[in-house]
């Protein structure tokens, strides 16, 4: 028989709900911002520069995100890709590289923030005096997910798999001739993805990176 908790399900959901909406969305944003900058308005006139989620849902990113959040350990998800036209560019590799790198490290500094809310949180209302409370316990887990859903998006896509942001750094390193063939492969990209989350070999990356970052920030902060 199926073992579903389906209270607790729904729990996980809501802790983690805000969280991954503002790492999946601002990570598309920051892309699009950079975009900007370096030239390209493509995402700005399509009106994608927004925090508004709306623009942003893709329909099974959203349902991946709700299941595999209520089921399991691992949170998955992803929003429209911001559209981005590198013949705008004023140096193409290298505005393509910036642009890539610019998602990522939104997510990083995202996960920060939440930690500096955390610690804002249990510096001004001591856990020992207010954990009984469930408003209180309720922003606890929405922070601590906050740091470890970020980490976890940061790190996914740096992976070099095409056409995470990462394989888009990588090829910046490469050889025109090589980078190009190299993201030819983006078209196996999401079969590759899916090969290594269901082999556990995704887990089997993302999970020390995101433990010891996670580790690395509480040690930072002091707790």
């Amino acid at each position: 028989m199926l073992d579903f908790d389906f209270s607790s399900a729904l729990r996980i959901l809501a802790v983690s709900l805000v969280p991954a909406l503002l790492g999946i969305i601002l990570h598309e944003v920051a892309h699009g911002w950079v975009a900007r900058r370096c030239g390209d308005p493509t995402a700005w006139m399509l009106g994608r520069l927004t925090l508004n989620p709306l623009p942003h849902i893709d329909p099974m990113g959203l349902a991946v995100f709700g299941l595999t959040s209520m089921t399991g350990s691992f949170v998955f998800g992803w929003a429209k890709p911001v559209p981005v036209d590198p013949r705008n560019f004023h140096h193409p590799r290298r505005d393509l590289m910036l642009v890539s790198l610019a998602g990522p490290m939104t997510n990083f500094l995202l996960g920060i923030a939440f930690g500096l809310g955390l610690l804002a949180l249990v510096t001004f209302l001591p856990y020992g005096q207010w954990q009984t409370n469930a408003v209180y316990s309720f922003f606890l887990a929405s922070m601590q997910a906050g740091i470890v859903i970020n980490f976890g998006l940061g790190w996914l896509n740096l992976i070099p798999v095409p056409p995470l942001d990462g394989s888009k750094i990588l090829a910046y390193f490469l050889p025109p001739h090589m980078a190009y063939k190299y993201l030819e492969l983006g078209r196996y990209g999401f079969i590759i993805l899916l090969a290594l989350l269901f082999t556990g070999l995704l887990g089997k990356i993302l999970g020390p990176l995101v433990r010891y970052s996670t580790l690395g920030l509480f040690e930072i902060l002091g707790f």
